[in-house]
């Protein structure tokens, strides 16, 4: 028995825009370029990229929402494209934000609608929902108009409304977006408590953290393709060599923090500027050359909490796709 309820085989996926101010010219661009990968019942899997990398062209191609321009994808043993309508009623997706759901409505009557769309029977679709508003919390606010519900508070309804069907698999693309860190934390703890009834989970986040703390397996997409797959313990085993340095710096100038930036052992630097103070986030195979080298190149400033430490799931990130801040 195939234990893979993802199988995604060399997908592309592409769409055209025009450039230019005056002169408008088409381009193609490649949204997907050549995507494979495979997710196993009841993971919770992380698709991790930069902002225009392919993560939701490939969750609305996965939900029934798009159609790949060549490549397989079969979900639940199904093809999204031929067969949405026997598909759609075993997954369901959640968007970040504060989409999809009816402000004017309550939470219960939100529910009560997606309940219709989805066909719930009428002799469970009363427990149901409110087995659901308990999960996520929001059984006292069952009666109160959305528009007068938080952000956190919202969302935690879409998390609601994407259970509403029972599915099998849940899309989430970005779903603790603008959240504040309480939310976020409960946030995750619903999603932890739905894995462990069973409920596959592919979710795509910008944050690191998150990603490290739930997923079981992690995939980086950018410019459409696929770099890297594994547990985010073994990702984290690949830069075991890396070493992260943390250091504020008060009084500091731009050259010399230019300085610093050119030096050959770093591997990448991230630099916050805030007034007259600049926290650096280091990267280096060799901090013993470059801590003596902030040190002798820092004269006339202030060096605080300087720390050396292991790198994180974000620095794997920051290694693999290639981008800084500075």
């Amino acid at each position: 028995m195939n234990d893979h309820v993802i199988e995604v085989s060399n997908v592309t996926r592409s769409y055209t825009t025009e450039v230019g101010l005056f002169k408008k010219e088409k381009r193609k661009v490649d949204a997907l370029n050549g995507v494979s990968f495979s997710v196993k019942r009841g993971e919770i899997f992380g698709l991790l990229g930069p902002n225009g990398a392919g993560k939701t062209t490939m969750i609305k191609i996965l939900s029934t929402m798009l159609i790949p321009h060549s490549g397989k994808v079969s979900i639940l043993g199904l093809d999204p494209a031929k067969d949405h309508i026997l598909l759609r009623p075993k997954i369901n997706f959640i968007l970040g934000g504060e989409r999809n759901l009816y402000w004017r409505l309550s939470a219960y009557d939100n529910l009560s609608y997606f309940a219709d769309l989805y066909k719930v029977p009428n002799s469970i679709k009363k427990k149901r929902i409110i087995d659901l508003l308990t999960l996520v919390g929001l059984e006292d606010v069952a009666h109160q108009k959305v528009e007068t519900f938080s952000k956190g508070m919202k969302q935690r309804l879409q998390i609601a409304r994407g259970l509403i069907n029972n599915p099998d698999i849940l899309f989430l693309d970005e779903p603790s977006i603008g959240l504040d860190p309480v939310s976020a934390r409960q946030l995750r703890e619903i999603l932890r408590d739905l894995n462990k009834q069973g409920t596959t989970i592919l979710l795509t986040t910008h944050y690191m953290f998150e990603a490290d703390e739930l997923c079981d397996r992690i995939a980086f997409i950018n410019k459409g393709k696929l770099i890297e797959i594994d547990t985010p313990s073994n990702l984290k085993k690949k830069v075991d060599n890396l070493s992260i340095i943390e250091c504020t710096l008060l009084g500091a100038s731009q050259s010399q923090i230019d300085t610093i930036k050119n030096l050959k052992s770093i591997h990448n630097i991230q630099v916050n500027h805030h007034d007259f103070t600049y926290v650096l986030r280091v990267q280096t195979n060799e901090p013993q050359l470059v801590v003596p080298f902030i040190y002798d190149s820092m004269k006339n400033c202030v060096i605080t909490d300087l720390t050396i430490s292991n790198p994180t799931l974000e620095d794997v990130y920051v290694k693999t796709i290639g981008e800084f801040v500075s």
